[in-house]
């Protein structure tokens, strides 16, 4: 049992992690790319960009603070392709998301998956650290990762070298050993908030996006009890002073969404089997359905963040409608063990949400307010 008593993170308002990129750093990226800046002055700038934002997000009230993704391309991609056994690789087509697809990208197993011990994110996790007590007031820097079921769930029918895993199901021992190396070196690097971010759960809970899994020749029966032992076999030794939480995500790219259906299939296995210390989940339109899967949280530590303010539009809530939905919640899940967040991050690809910065902070001062008042 952790916590509870003056509420650690997961904090009453919280943040996903992704941040909209700064044209900076967006110019900076393409000046790279054709050899106008070097790595290393990329580099100085993002620093420079992120010290700002850890800046701007304790002055918008928030106890944590990220460095927005701003180093990354891919909320995901970003980080398997520097995983020791797998590769980045161009695909014939993208992820379909409502209305638009992302670009061609797709993971491939080559060899036995690892975590190298020069992970460039866990220098990324320093930088950020570093920015953090440099500012002129106290925040938690956290940190987010794709959970390792997100790999599993995406990986095609002829992702997976043969002679390396004789399946797709094969490589799960070495995939749960490669993040409990990742979570010891994190943790090693000074974090004490770590975040997987999670599609695959939300995907268990999509008709359509179970057919396309098992287009893909994926077994879908048992896949959350597989999934949840994944997940614990990954968390398995790590400190008890390491807050790790997951996000699951309904898809985010440029506004636009991938799967629909409430979290009753998957809300046993994840809320009271998963042994994670909190979970954002995403209650920003009628397509995650209603508060009963809470009654699966169980009675403790474990905290849900409710995802009550869009990322995917400008338009503030109405703090009323908040409150109220809180409310409900607190119907299915003791109110202690509540707490508020936007649904999903504000960038999860550099592309971006449709929304302004000034809107995406916005957003982040009404969750700060709304969760002082909703928990005084």
């Amino acid at each position: 049992m952790r916590y509870r008593g003056d509420f650690d993170s997961p904090f009453r308002a919280d943040i996903v992690g992704s941040f909209l990129r700064p044209a900076t750093i967006k110019q900076a990226r393409l000046d790279r790319d054709a050899g106008v800046i070097t790595a290393a002055e990329l580099t100085a700038i993002e620093d420079d960009e992120i010290a700002a934002l850890v800046a701007e997000q304790r002055a918008a009230g928030l106890e944590v603070a990220t460095d927005g993704e701003f180093r990354r391309g891919w909320w995901h991609f970003d980080f398997f392709g520097m995983l020791n056994g797998v590769e980045i690789v161009e695909q014939e087509h993208g992820i379909q998301f409502t209305g638009v697809e992302t670009k061609p990208h797709g993971i491939r197993v080559t060899g036995p998956i690892s975590f190298p011990a020069d992970h460039p994110m866990l220098e990324h996790f320093r930088k950020l650290a570093l920015a953090v007590a440099s500012s002129e007031t106290a925040a938690t820097p956290k940190m987010t990762i794709p959970a390792p079921s997100v790999l599993h769930f995406r990986l095609g029918r002829d992702a997976v070298d043969p002679a390396v895993y004789t399946s797709r199901d094969a490589l799960f021992d070495d995939l749960a050993a490669a993040y409990r190396a990742a979570i010891a070196a994190f943790y090693d690097a000074g974090c004490r908030y770590l975040q997987f971010d999670d599609t695959a759960w939300a995907y268990l809970c999509s008709r359509d996006e179970l057919a396309g899994a098992r287009e893909r020749g994926t077994d879908t029966d048992g896949l959350a009890e597989a999934y949840a032992a994944l997940i614990n076999a990954s968390l398995a030794g790590r400190p008890g002073d390491l807050t790790i939480t997951t996000h699951v995500c309904r898809g985010n790219f440029r506004s636009t969404w991938i799967s629909s259906g409430g979290y009753e299939p998957i809300a046993e296995q994840l809320l009271a089997v998963c042994d994670y210390d909190g979970y954002f989940l995403e209650y920003d339109s009628d397509r995650a359905g209603g508060f009963e899967p809470l009654r699966f949280l169980p009675v403790g530590d474990k905290v849900v963040v409710l995802g009550l303010v869009t990322t995917k539009t400008g338009a503030l809530e109405d703090p009323s409608d908040i409150q109220r939905r809180i409310d409900e919640a607190a119907e299915f899940a003791p109110r202690d063990q509540l707490a508020l967040s936007p649904q999903c991050g504000f960038a999860s690809t550099e592309d971006g949400n449709d929304l302004t910065v000034d809107e995406q902070w916005a957003k982040i001062r009404e969750v700060v307010s709304v969760a002082a008042a909703a928990w005084v």
